[in-house]
């Protein structure tokens, strides 16, 4: 049977790769579409038929995508991609819904796709009939150890921790990823930045580009910038401008007034 699905995911090359890898291991199957944010997902799916299956980051643009189940009833199966590996894993087995640790796999992602289609095979059109999705958002919210606490960083041979409401912002160069603390201290840490985008607290820490990932606390003001961009004053100053693309200068806005 060829079965439609959507995509979403705010990392344009990994919505790339996963539709790639799924057109190759199901050619007969119909990519309906791909979206960034909670909002683009919630009009699409307010406008169309439900796919039969949805590929769902946890973290996108403009929030935790838990919320698209508070706004819209999906009649879709769910495969969740995501980068919650310790403390959501319980949650996701006991809704009995599957997910794929990211980066994704191919035999891990046709795993799950033949789970899902054995599972259509026992209850066809009922997939998703036990699954509580508010359930598992409260779960991934409430429970210990949500959201990173702290990073463990060294300086010459000690190690020691900081809190991440100490820092201001974090950010990518030369292969290297830099935490900068309110003192202006700064470290390198051994994350990257999505992995950090779905361990921080998006009420708290927000990514409006490739480069850096930002504090609430350390935002001054915000500035207009040419094409509809934003340049975002830091405090501490950050040594390059950093510039909010006009794709995501309303999401940044609506999280400053959220």
């Amino acid at each position: 049977m060829a079965y439609k699905y959507i995509i979403v995911e705010d990392e344009i090359h990994s919505a790339q790769m996963l539709a790639s890898m799924v057109s190759e291991l199901r050619p007969d199957w119909s990519n309906e579409g791909m979206f960034e944010t909670v909002e683009e997902t919630v009009i699409w799916l307010n406008e169309n038929e439900h796919p039969n299956i949805i590929f769902l980051d946890i973290q996108l643009a403009d929030g935790i995508s838990f919320s698209i189940f508070e706004q819209v009833k999906i009649d879709s199966a769910v495969i969740f991609t995501t980068a919650y590996d310790e403390y959501a894993v319980n949650a996701f087995k006991l809704n009995s819904i599957d997910y794929i640790l990211k980066p994704v796999k191919k035999e891990l992602l046709e795993a799950a796709i033949e789970k899902y289609e054995n599972v259509l095979t026992l209850i066809e059109g009922e997939a998703n009939a036990s699954i509580d999705y508010k359930n598992l958002l409260a779960g991934l919210q409430n429970g210990e150890g949500t959201y990173r606490k702290r990073f463990l960083v060294s300086k010459r041979d000690a190690y020691f921790s900081i809190p991440v409401q100490d820092i201001a912002y974090i950010y990518f160069e030369s292969k290297l990823t830099y935490a900068v603390t309110f003192d202006k201290k700064e470290y390198i840490i051994n994350f990257t930045l999505d992995k950090l985008e779905e361990e921080l607290d998006p009420s708290l820490f927000i990514r409006a580009n490739r480069q850096a990932i930002v504090s609430l606390n350390a935002i001054h003001s915000l500035e207009n910038y040419f094409g509809g961009k934003l340049i975002v004053k830091l405090l501490p100053q950050f040594d390059q401008k950093y510039v909010i693309s006009r794709a995501k200068a309303s999401v940044f806005k609506n999280w400053l007034d959220s």
